[in-house]
Formats: structure tokens, C-alpha cells, sequence
């Protein structure tokens, strides 16, 4: 929160990048020093949509800024290649495409912290690899006919699910998986299995994840099997995203995330209270803007104790606002300013007063933050949480921040959460409200990471 004149500058280091044949990779020009590596070899079955595939892969380099190389030939997996390349695509491989000198070359690569995108049979390769199968996070078992199916987004911060709406239509070969990837990878989007045939995954089938995966990163999505996937305007945009996040273009929280409930959920505002002047816009996407101000938006339904507190939020340019916890219950939002702590949203102010900072006590670790930092315009995770009278910072799944209350007139043991309307000028955007309540004998150890 502040109230001073702001002049728009960017915040430091915190800019993103925008955005078959056989034998030899066959390379088409970048613009920003990003490769990807499309590796599409088959020992199995085969796909007739790989060239439409490799084809989009290369006009979403045209457009996002990175270089394509695609090849069918398993010597590229060397150490020395592979450092060329910012991700490798694998594109609806099948069966055993590489030998174990380059098995053993690639897992260098990742622990390395290169990137992996596999596209739909991508999970129909390697099964007798334990790396691969961990990386791509679920092998295929079987597959109905292509029909339409609705898929859940669950993640809509992701810059692979950030531009879909919350249920996707579209029609596809719908894989099922030997188990469910849910509690090592993060799921972003999941098949609503009642809406088609042939699901066998008891109600739970994540269809894309993201995780980092010893060292690297890693997404995977179920989509891809149709030549059409590739012209579909939405898929196009969900691969290019899973894409920039392999590459370390976009950033994102891919860490594991089961047992938050929904605080907000885009579809009502049960239980939340406006404090103060200004308001909140709740468009038709489940986007809540800020409008107005300087206010407040404040669960009123309950307080909370030990937890961990997600939300994703997005700036529209040099704008303000924050995330306060441990305030009393109050229609006014100046004691949230007096009594709880602020965790701040701002692109250029004082290093206490910028993004991820405690407000007025304590700045986030920089470097960590910029390199972690999505730009106005795209989204941002954080997860705040709160044990005893420790509070810690994530954004985007990096740690930047670790603040502990001494201060006797504060607590952060008991209090509500809320989300500031800072003024007319700042418009920040929110979505998917979260929280994970914590045992609260956990406040009274050393919490690790």
C-alpha cells in the first residue's frame, strides 16, 4: 500500500521472453536465443499428425521468439547437442527411441536444467526408463475412440492453461494413464470424465502437468493425437505457453498442489466483505480486477491460523496492490494496515514496497524475485504461508521471502486475509483464492521448504 506519485519504469531483470524429417535437425531462425529441439522418432506406432505437429511447433517459434531444430535421428542425444537447446519436444514418440549412452545424455541434460515438453504419445515411450517415466509423469495405458470430451481447467495461471476459460470443449484421443500423476507433478487441467466414453480413471484424470523434475522442467499434455489439435487456435495456445515455460520464457508454479480448498473460485464472492472505498469486478472468466480505492476485499467468513494461502494475480502495468493476513475483523481496511502485515504487488517502488516485499518491513530477496517474476500483463502465483508468527514467500513456486513478527501489537497466529483495491489508477487482477489449513502444532517446529 502507498499513496505516493509512481513513475513507470519495469522492474529490473524482470522481462520475459515473448512471446518432421528424418536424419539431421533441420533448424528454422529464432529471434531471442531460446532453441527447442523437436524429437519425433517412432518404434511404435505412428502418427499421422507429427508433421502438422512439427509444423506448428515451428510458426509458434515464429511468433513466441525461440528457434526450432526437429529431427527423427536419436544421435542427436549427445551432452554436447543437448546444451544447444533450451527444451527438447518430445512429439508423440513411441516405443525405445534411445540407446542407453543417450538416455544417459538427456538425463544429464535436465539435472542440468534443460526443459522437456512431451505431446500426447510422448507418455507411449520409454517404458523400461524409469527417468523418462518420471519426467513425463504417467505412461499410457489405453485409449478410447476420438470423440469430444470437456476438459477442467484447474490452473489458469499457467501460461500452457492462463488463456483458456475454466472448461475447454474440444475433441481429441483421450488418453487413460497406469497411474495418476497428481501427487508428484501439478495438474493443470484434468478430463471431466462423465462428459465422453471410455475414461477409466475413477473421476481423476489429469490430462496436462507441469513439475520440475530433478533440475529441470518438465509439461506434458494429453492433446495432440489429431491433425486438427494443431490448426486449433486454443490448442496452438496451450502448447506455445507449455513451450515457454520449458524454456524458461514464463514462469509458474509447478509444484505439487493437493488439499487447498477454493476461497474464491470465480463464481461467487460467498463469504467476502468490502472494506472501505472503491470495489472489485468479477468478470464472466472468474477474474476479480480492482477497482477504485483505497479499500479492501477481506474474507469475513472466518479467520485462519497456520496455513498456506495461493492465489494468482496479475498487474496491468505500474499498478499496486497486496495481500494482507493476521488483521482482526474490521469494515475498515486502514486495520489491515495497522494491525496485519501486507505482501505487496508493485512493479517500481523501494525494495520494502515492491513485489514480494513484507510492506515497510522487509524486501524480498531480489535477484530471486525478478528471476522468478512474470511481467504485467501475465500471470503470477504466490503462495503465502503462515505458521506461528513466520511468514514466507513464494512467487511462481521460488521462495523470496521469510519474515518473522516480533513486534507484541501484531500477531500473525490469528487473523483474515484480504486483497487491496488500491485506487483508480491501479488495476490488479485476481484469480483462484486457495488455502490449505496446517496443523498448528507445525508452527512450533522449523518448517522446511
Amino acid at each position: 500500500m502507498r499513496a505516493t506519485t509512481r513513475t513507470a519504469t519495469a522492474v529490473a531483470g524482470a522481462a520475459v521472453l515473448l512471446g518432421c524429417v528424418s536424419g539431421p535437425a533441420a533448424s528454422q531462425g529464432g529471434h531471442d536465443g531460446k532453441r527447442v529441439l523437436v524429437f519425433s522418432k517412432t518404434a511404435g506406432f505412428r502418427h499421422d499428425s507429427i508433421p502438422e505437429g512439427i509444423a506448428a511447433v515451428r510458426q509458434l517459434g515464429e511468433t513466441n521468439g525461440f528457434t526450432v531444430d526437429a529431427t527423427e535421428d536419436a544421435a542427436a542425444f549427445t551432452s554436447r547437442n543437448l546444451r544447444r537447446y533450451d527444451a527438447v519436444v518430445f512429439l508423440s514418440t513411441t516405443g525405445d527411441v534411445l540407446d542407453a549412452a543417450q538416455q544417459t545424455a538427456f538425463e544429464r541434460y535436465i539435472r542440468h536444467g534443460g526443459g522437456y515438453v512431451g505431446i500426447h504419445a510422448a507418455a507411449d515411450t520409454e517404458y523400461d526408463w524409469e527417468f523418462y517415466g518420471g519426467l513425463a509423469g504417467a505412461y499410457f495405458q489405453s485409449h478410447p475412440a476420438i470423440q469430444p470430451a470437456t476438459v477442467t481447467v484447474e490452473d489458469r495461471a499457467h501460461p500452457a492453461t492462463s488463456g483458456l476459460a475454466r472448461t475447454w470443449n474440444r475433441t481429441d484421443e483421450w488418453y487413460n494413464y497406469r497411474s495418476n500423476p497428481r501427487e508428484k507433478a501439478h495438474v493443470l487441467a484434468s478430463l471431466d470424465e462423465s462428459s465422453y466414453t471410455g475414461g477409466t480413471m475413477n473421476g481423476d484424470h489429469p490430462i496436462a502437468w507441469c513439475q520440475n523434475y530433478q533440475g529441470g522442467r518438465a509439461f506434458y499434455t494429453g492433446g495432440g493425437h489429431t491433425k486438427e489439435s494443431y490448426a486449433d487456435p486454443l490448442f496452438r495456445q496451450h502448447l506455445a505457453g507449455g513451450i515457454r515455460y520449458a524454456i524458461g520464457a514464463a514462469h509458474a508454479d509447478c509444484r505439487p498442489e493437493n488439499g487447498y480448498r477454493p476461497l474464491f473460485d470465480g463464481t461467487s464472492l460467498d463469504g467476502w466483505q468490502q472494506a472501505g472505498p472503491g470495489s472489485f469486478t468479477l468478470s464472466d472468466d472468474g477474474t476479480l480486477t480492482s477497482s477504485g480505492g483505497m479499500g479492501m476485499l477481506w474474507y469475513a467468513a472466518s479467520g485462519f491460523t497456520s496455513y498456506s494461502l495461493k492465489l494468482d494475480w496479475k498487474m496491468a502495468g505500474d499498478d499496486n496492490s497486496g495481500v494482507f493476513v493476521g488483521f482482526p475483523p474490521s469494515d475498515d481496511p486502514w486495520s489491515a494496515v495497522n494491525n496485519g502485515y501486507e505482501i505487496q504487488i508493485d512493479a517500481t517502488d523501494v525494495p520494502e514496497k515492491t513485489t514480494g516485499s513484507v510492506y515497510g518491513f522487509r524486501s524480498a530477496d531480489l535477484k530471486k524475485r525478478d528471476r522468478a517474476l512474470n511481467p504485467p500483463g501475465e500471470w503470477n502465483t504466490y503462495e503465502i504461508r503462515v505458521e506461528g508468527e513466520r511468514l514466507r514467500v513464494w512467487l511462481n513456486g521460488v521462495r523470496i521471502n521469510d519474515f518473522t513478527n516480533t513486534d507484541p501489537a501484531r500477531s500473525l497466529r490469528d487473523g483474515h486475509i484480504g486483497i487491496q483495491n488500491h485506487g483508480a489508477d491501479d488495476q490488479v487482477s485476481f484469480r483462484n483464492v486457495r488455502i490449505k489449513e496446517l496443523p498448528v502444532k507445525a508452527a512450533q517446529a522449523a518448517p522446511g521448504d
